[in-house]
Order: C-alpha cells, then sequence, then structure tokens
C-alpha cells in the first residue's frame, strides 16, 4: 500500500495589493499523520517552510471561508470558486498565497483514494503513532523550556 500522496502546485504570493510573485508549494500527504496535510513554500532566497493542518480545513476551504488560530482558507470569489486565497499568520505576521482550486481539489481527490475521510483511524498503529509523535515533542519541549 502506498504510503503518502505529493503534488507540487504554483501559488501566488500576494506580497501585497501591487506585488505578487509565483512559487513552487508541495503538497504532501501521509498516512502516519492521516488527518494532515503538509504545505512547503519554495520561497527564493530563504529555506524552504513547512506548514502542517488539518487535511478537512483543506478541503472545506476550498468551498468556503473556515479555519480558526493561525490558518485561514477561503475560495478568492465565492461566486465562482476558481481560485483559493490560503493566510498563514505567526504572531502579527502572515502571509497570503493564492492557488487554482483545480490543482487542490486533485491532489485531495488522490488523499481520499489513499485514505477515505472519516476512515483515518482505521489505519492500523495510528494510534500508536500518533503517541509517539506527541510524546517526541513534549520532550523536546521539556528539554528547550
Amino acid at each position: 500500500m502506498r504510503e503518502s500522496v505529493q503534488a507540487e502546485v504554483m501559488m501566488s504570493f500576494l506580497v501585497s495589493e501591487e506585488l505578487s510573485f509565483r512559487i513552487p508549494v508541495e503538497l504532501r500527504y501521509e498516512t502516519c499523520d492521516p488527518y494532515a496535510v503538509r504545505l512547503t513554500f519554495h520561497l527564493p532566497g530563504d529555506a524552504p517552510v513547512t506548514w502542517v493542518f488539518g487535511r478537512e480545513l483543506l478541503i472545506d476551504g476550498v468551498g468556503r471561508p473556515c479555519g480558526d488560530g493561525d490558518v485561514h482558507i477561503a475560495p478568492a470569489d465565492p461566486e465562482a470558486l476558481g481560485e483559493v486565497l490560503i493566510r498563514l499568520q505567526v504572531g502579527g505576521d502572515h502571509a497570503l498565497f493564492r492557488s487554482g482550486t483545480a490543482p487542490l481539489v486533485a491532489f485531495l481527490d488522490r488523499t481520499d483514494r489513499l485514505v477515505p475521510l472519516g476512515q483515518e483511524r482505521s489505519l492500523e498503529g495510528f494510534d500508536t503513532s500518533l503517541d509517539a509523535v506527541l510524546d517526541r515533542i513534549l520532550t523536546e519541549e521539556q528539554s528547550a523550556g
């Protein structure tokens, strides 16, 4: 069984109303973390930056505005559904990206064929993997703090 799905999508990084540029963004979904998707942004002159958030948030955001906290996803035009805006925020700083809806839907369709939405818990060993990841995160936080 295949354990991951990935795709590269060109997105516009919207710096301001007047300035934007296209960047490659790697989308990745792995069965070892079946609730999440990873987007790795390849900004010119910077190290790649990866954001991890819920697959369901991306699914919902294609059709309607959604998201709490640091990640907000919404159709650029609720009437047309041709493009999606992804807003990422850390503290007072934020970044806004625009993507075509079609490549996101194609990626999400491939994730659904790998692990159907709602069937994430049925993956053998998921709870054990989740416990190991949470233990590692807690250990790293305790050693850093």
